[in-house]
């Protein structure tokens, strides 16, 4: 039914792309006043997500305690500085995904990645609900080791969860942000962060009834300062149903 969508682009197949910027990338946050392109503050760390549309992911992040600066961009693919209807086409490799700097002293990524595992659906590979297509792919793209760690222990502790309510196997995509040193071989990274354009920027700030299929899927992560037996988790993940969705432009 939905083809190629849900097939990865081989780089042989991606798109050419373009040496730069083909529209303006904004330099301030529309909502925590903070540079959306850097520099940020000495001591600040980023860590880079996906989670289906980019327009509900971005939100859950700038409302998180500690986070200094959130953007919306694509990640993970091939075709350099890639436009929007190129990335929905499924013919550049990318994923959309969230840009989120935060400062460590403030909050860690343990807590950042239990909002990003309790607000969609990980075990859907290319899929957040209605939609499809590998720009939709989970993803967790670490640039500290700490990040790394965070990310591996908290998959295998909402795995045990998702598994005892008798749910599937998550299907996010791990991966450092830059190449990487493994073993005696690199490990490719998912970089660059192309940034996308002004009007997905803080989507839903600007457009405050627009397109969202992000919200808690009944499952509780089992990190922070939460106790497990004071938040009773449903029976089901229900997967994002229908939107309105007026404005999403697909290809």
């Amino acid at each position: 039914m939905f083809g190629r969508k849900t097939e990865m682009v081989t780089p042989h197949e991606a798109l050419p792309g373009r040496t730069g910027y083909p529209f303006r990338v904004p330099t301030t946050h529309e909502v925590l006043g903070t540079p959306l392109q850097g520099p940020w503050p000495e001591g600040a760390e980023v860590l880079y997500v996906a989670m289906g549309c980019f327009w509900g992911a971005e939100r859950i992040f700038w409302r998180q305690e500690g986070v200094i600066s959130t953007a919306a961009g694509y990640l993970g693919g091939y075709t350099p500085h890639p436009t929007y209807e190129e990335v929905c086409s499924s013919r550049t490799g990318h994923t959309e995904a969230v840009q989120v700097v935060y400062d460590p002293a403030r909050t860690d990524p343990e807590l950042l990645l239990k909002a990003f595992w309790e607000n969609h659906d990980p075990t859907t590979a290319n899929r957040q609900g209605n939609d499809v297509g590998t720009q939709y792919r989970s993803g967790i793209y670490w640039t500290t080791p700490g990040q790394e760690a965070a990310a591996r222990a908290t998959r295998d502790a909402f795995q045990d969860v998702l598994t005892a309510h008798g749910h599937g196997a998550i299907a996010t995509e791990l991966r450092p942000f830059a190449d990487t040193a493994a073993d005696g071989a690199v490990v490719p990274g998912a970089g660059p962060f192309y940034y996308a354009e002004d009007y997905h920027q803080q989507y839903l700030h600007k457009n405050p009834g627009g397109y969202c299929n992000h919200g808690p899927n009944g499952m509780t992560c089992p990190v922070g300062l939460v106790r497990q037996d004071q938040v009773p988790a449903q029976v089901d993940v229900a997967r994002p149903g229908a939107q309105p969705d007026g404005t999403r432009a697909e290809v």
